[in-house]
Order: C-alpha cells, then sequence, then structure tokens
C-alpha cells in the first residue's frame, strides 16, 4: 500500500504529462505482479464494490477523531471530499502497516458480508495502522470513487514503455469484462490467448473537436459527411454465433439491448460493427432522453422493449470474415459496411445505415450542419477518405463539428460548495426559469444543474454573493436569494416527466454571467419548450 499510496501522492502533485508517466512506468518496473494488476484495475475503472456507506464512515471516523460530529460535518463541507477529510482528522500514531495493495484490496472485498461492528473495528484499525496518504487512498478505495488525473491511455503508455509490450495491443488486452481478483498479470499482459478473443471488443477511435475555420481541412472532396447521432457508441460483435454489445465505457451491455440478438444467424460471424444506440419509436430517432429509460434499467421487460425499442445505426466495420480490417481506409471499410447493410436490409433487423456524403463545398457542409436537430443529431462528423481506423483520440483525420449549444438565461437559487481546489467555493449551482404558478403570479422553477464556464474571479465573486446572500441551509446546498443571472447553454432538450420543469436539458453548462440583466429579465419554462423540435 506504501508503494501505492507514493504513485497517488505523486500523480496528484503534477499536471505533466511526462511527470506522470515516469512515475507510473517506474511504479509497474518494481511493483509485484499482484500490485500491478490490482492497479490497472484501479486507474481503468475496474474497483471492487463499496463494503460500506458513506453515513457509517461519516460515524466510524468521527469516533476515532473524538471531535462533535457537527464539526466534522462542517470540515467535510469545506474540504469537499470525504476520504481527505477523514483522512486529515484521523489523528496519526507510530503503528505502520506492510500489507500490499492485493491485501488490502481482497480484505475490503470481504468486508462486503460483515457485520457493521466487524466493519468499524476493521476500519478503526487501519486508519490508526496508515499514514495520511496512506490512509487518504485507502478510503478512496473503501468509498469505490477513485479519482485521479489519469486517463486509462497514459496509464497504458506507461506500462508500454515498463513490459516492453506494443500500446496499441495493450489497449486491446485491457478491453472487455475481465476481473483483478481472478486474472494474474501474466494472462492479462503477457500471455496471448486465443480463447480472450471471442467477445472482446477493439479500442473505440475517437474524434477531436474541430480547431478554426473548417475550411482549413482542405479539399472538401477528401473528406466524408455524415451526422454526430446522440446515442451510446458502441460495438457490435457476432462472433461463433454470439452476440457481444460493448458500449464506449467497456461495459458489456448485451442484456440491456435483447432486440438486437436477432442479429445472430443472420450478420456473418466474424464481424464487427461500429454504431450508435438510437432510441427509435414510429420509424423516428428518439432523444437521448428516450434511451435512458432503457440505460439504467436492470432488466428489460417486454412493455419497455415495445415502448421504448432501440436500433443500431451503423457508420463503421472494424472485421469482417474474422479479419481485422482496422488498418484498411474509412472508404474501403464503409464500402464492405455498405455492402454488408445491403444483403440484410430486408430482414427486418434493428439495424440502419448512417449516411454519409461527399459535398462539393464547405458551405454545403456548413448548411448541413444547420439540419442537425431536425435529425436528431449534435453535429457532423467528418472523416478523412483515407483514414485507418485507430486506437483513442488522434489528431488529424476524424473531426467532429457539433452545433452550437441552445442558449437561455436562468436564474441561480441553489449552490453546493466544488470540489478540489474549489472545495472552498461554492461553484456548483442550480438555476431556475419563471412559470405560471397557476394564479396568475410568476415564480422560478428549477430546471438544470451546472458547475462549468465562469473564470476562478468570477467563482470567487458568486461566491461572496452566496455567502452574503443564503436563505436557507439543507446539508450542503444553500438557498440563495435569486438575483444573478447567468447564460446557459445545452446540447438537447426533450421533455420529461422526471424533472420539475418538465424538461430535460443536456450538457447544461454556463457560458457567462448576465451582469447586465435582472431576474424579470431571464426566460420561461415556456421559453425552453418552445425550442423542443
Amino acid at each position: 500500500m506504501k508503494n501505492f499510496a507514493n504513485l497517488i501522492k505523486a500523480l496528484d502533485s503534477s499536471n505533466k504529462t511526462t511527470v506522470k508517466v515516469d512515475a507510473l512506468t517506474e511504479y509497474f518496473k518494481n511493483a509485484s505482479p499482484e500490485d500491478k494488476v490490482w492497479t490497472i484495475a484501479i486507474l481503468s475503472h475496474r474497483r471492487p464494490s463499496r463494503p460500506v456507506n458513506t453515513t457509517l464512515l461519516r460515524l466510524w471516523a468521527n469516533e476515532l477523531a473524538n471531535i462533535p460530529l457537527w464539526l466534522f460535518e462542517e470540515s467535510y463541507h469545506i474540504v469537499g471530499d470525504l476520504a481527505e477529510t477523514i483522512a486529515l482528522i484521523i489523528p496519526t500514531t507510530k503503528e505502520h502497516s506492510e500489507k500490499s495493495l492485493t491485501e488490502y484490496l481482497q480484505e475490503i472485498i470481504a468486508l462486503k458480508k460483515k457485520t457493521d461492528e466487524e466493519k468499524r473495528a476493521y476500519l478503526h484499525e487501519n486508519w490508526l495502522a496508515l499514514n495520511y496518504y496512506e490512509r487518504f487512498v485507502f478510503t478512496k478505495l473503501i468509498t469505490g470513487s477513485f479519482r485521479i488525473g489519469v486517463s486509462q491511455k497514459l496509464m497504458t503508455r506507461a506500462l508500454s514503455k515498463a513490459e516492453n509490450v506494443d500500446e496499441d495491443a495493450l489497449a486491446y488486452k485491457l478491453m472487455g469484462n475481465w476481473d483483478p481478483n481472478k486474472v494474474t498479470f501474466q494472462e492479462l499482459i503477457l500471455d496471448e490467448k486465443s480463447s480472450d478473443y471471442l467477445s472482446k471488443p477493439y479500442p473505440f477511435y475517437l474524434a477531436y473537436p474541430i480547431e478554426g475555420e473548417v475550411s482549413s481541412l482542405g479539399n472538401p472532396n477528401d473528406w466524408s459527411i455524415e451526422h454526430k447521432w446522440d446515442g451510446i457508441r458502441s460495438q457490435t460483435i457476432i462472433r461463433e454465433n454470439e452476440i457481444f454489445v460493448w458500449s464506449r465505457g467497456e461495459e458489456l451491455v448485451t442484456d440491456k439491448y435483447p432486440e438486437l440478438s436477432a442479429f445472430v444467424g443472420i450478420i456473418p460471424n466474424g464481424t464487427v460493427i461500429d454504431a450508435e444506440i438510437l432510441a427509435f419509436q414510429d420509424g423516428e430517432i428518439g432523444t437521448f432522453n428516450d434511451l435512458q429509460t432503457r440505460i439504467g434499467r436492470k432488466t428489460t421487460s417486454s412493455v419497455l422493449l415495445k415502448s421504448n425499442p432501440v436500433i443500431l445505426k451503423a457508420y463503421d466495420l472494424l472485421e469482417w470474415n474474422g479479419e481485422d480490417i482496422r488498418t484498411k481506409s474509412y472508404e474501403e471499410r464503409r464500402n464492405l459496411l455498405e455492402r454488408l447493410f445491403e444483403s440484410v436490409k430486408d430482414k427486418n433487423l434493428p439495424f440502419y445505415l448512417s449516411d454519409r456524403k461527399i459535398l462539393n463545398s464547405w458551405d454545403e457542409v456548413a448548411t448541413e450542419r444547420l439540419r442537425a436537430r431536425e435529425m436528431r443529431s449534435e453535429g457532423l462528423m467528418i472523416k478523412h477518405k483515407n483514414s485507418t481506423y485507430q486506437v483513442g483520440r488522434k489528431k488529424g483525420d476524424w473531426w467532429k463539428w457539433k452545433l452550437e449549444p441552445l442558449v437561455i438565461d436562468a436564474v441561480l437559487t441553489y449552490a453546493m460548495r466544488g470540489s478540489g481546489r474549489r472545495s472552498n467555493l461554492f461553484t456548483d449551482y442550480t438555476f431556475a426559469l419563471w412559470q405560471d404558478n397557476g394564479k396568475g403570479e410568476p415564480e422560478l422553477v428549477t430546471f438544470a444543474k451546472a458547475y462549468s464556464g465562469l473564470t476562478d474571479a468570477e467563482f470567487r465573486k458568486v461566491d461572496d454573493f452566496i455567502k452574503k446572500n443564503t436563505i436557507d441551509k439543507f446539508g450542503p446546498v444553500r438557498s440563495v436569494t435569486p438575483e444573478l443571472v447567468f447564460e446557459i447553454g445545452f446540447e438537447g432538450i426533450a421533455l420529461s416527466k422526471r424533472h420539475k420543469s418538465g424538461v430535460a436539458t443536456r450538457f447544461p453548462r454556463i457560458l457567462r454571467w448576465r451582469t447586465d440583466k435582472k431576474i424579470e429579465d431571464a426566460n420561461s419554462i415556456e421559453d425552453l419548450k418552445a425550442m423542443i423540435l
């Protein structure tokens, strides 16, 4: 645990990629095989489930610190991170633990089945046996919310340097549904096993946002134009008469979309399709809000299948006849995909082709982009016709040109403290719009939350206002005098029964502080609903 805690401290203390890669590389060269596996799992979001709820963690940490509960809660609200608060308030002793990261994680897994008294005793014993940073890391592992500023791509780069294994090959090995408690480092990283191949997806290729003028890309005839669909990026794999559907987040979601099982026996074995899963009702693409009714369900009932079906909107082919074709050009892969679609389009499958266009001018491309909301898309994808299918986010061949956000002026009504370096400031905001209360009087109704878009100086000014104009407190949340108006941008909008406003917005964020407007100038819920196509 000591070595892993020192690694996390090194990663947390620098924003420089080279420093982080060097720290990870050195760690991987010296750690035990078991600890390497668990480190890879933690940094690729494969953590054990939380064995103790946060209420008990706060209570037991408070007991050990021997301070009033109100002081712990106030400290927590200021620090903004539970593990860091616990690490700070528990006194350091002369005790010392030599247990490895693997030993701790195996104990954490076993802890889930223990009684509350056994859990309490275990936490007290180990909190006291660790120094501040070890205690912080240990508690992070307990909470299951271990986040550090290291992408899986960066971790893979370091592992590649330490083990002398090709980086793209590593990215592929780390895909899929492996269990850090069952696989060895040799099996995961060093061995080549054909049995692992059956269900494995390929690493996804990601696009960069357009930078500057789109015309800087050169001749538009060299590029393929598609709409950027607002669904779930996925890979659908058909091998040996089985189907596996993976989300971009490396989650196996086959069971959530049983209608796709119809592909087996019709789509040839040895096929991997890169596509978007979209809600599809009455012959039309639905909203992401429609799709969410499928995402959060553990089981998919026949009623839900009928009321909210999905389709696969395909735009690339990664494997054909069992052959990895990612090194072929986009044009070649796309031609194969179109041939596949033509061969099965009369089979009544939930399988559609994402149309591509070759346009003669960038003005035509810009005009097509303006059709995005009508098409239920987020904008355009611009792919070079000669591009191979690469790993991760690479500049040059794939670009995304999203629509400008929808915009509305809203009133700040609630605030919470931020996290990390903003944990001492109120930076997480709830916004409201006007609505008639049924008596001919206007009232403010909350509709969205946002926490990004202001400068540090602006956040400090808003924080000062919030502290001076708090109406009421609800735990970490403060109700604020409605006085400040902000311009809020968002990508999409849909009617929703789950929200008080009756509307759900997609990716809301603050665009600017409207110091020139009074709350009477803010928009209404009706203005918001009028934006729905």
